[in-house]
């Protein structure tokens, strides 16, 4: 899988429609940002089964918002429709590789349950 360049017109369906996604929000004025594309390309090429996600925040200022971003690049973990964590900041691959493996371990089964007994009583 290669990354996938986020719309608001994907955005809800790419969420959907993996179990592990990771954003990096960007813009092209911000050079920390630009700088950490490769890093973000290299991790994605190092992790085929989690999709990788870019989001313009200047084409998409919506979802920024809903998401609270104020500062980039920041890049948030979703895991089975859930925020995980985030992370803001230029870093190098070692890092955030680790971080990756941090959300990776993370846990959400309890989180799945809970979905899964609220949705059963609607």
């Amino acid at each position: 899988m290669s990354v996938i360049t986020l719309t608001q017109a994907n955005f809800k369906t790419i969420i959907e429609q993996h179990d592990f996604v990771i954003i990096d929000f960007w813009a092209e004025w911000c050079k920390p940002c630009l700088d950490f594309t490769d890093t973000f390309n290299q991790a994605e090429a190092a992790h085929a089964d989690i999709a990788f996600g870019l989001l313009n925040i200047d084409d998409a200022p919506d979802i920024a918002e809903y998401f609270n971003v104020t500062q980039i690049p920041c890049v948030i973990a979703i895991k089975h429709q859930v925020i995980v964590d985030g992370v803001f900041g230029l870093m190098p691959l070692h890092d955030f590789q680790n971080t990756i493996q941090k959300w990776r371990d993370f846990d959400v089964t309890e989180i799945d349950k809970h979905f899964s007994t609220k949705q059963r009583s609607s």
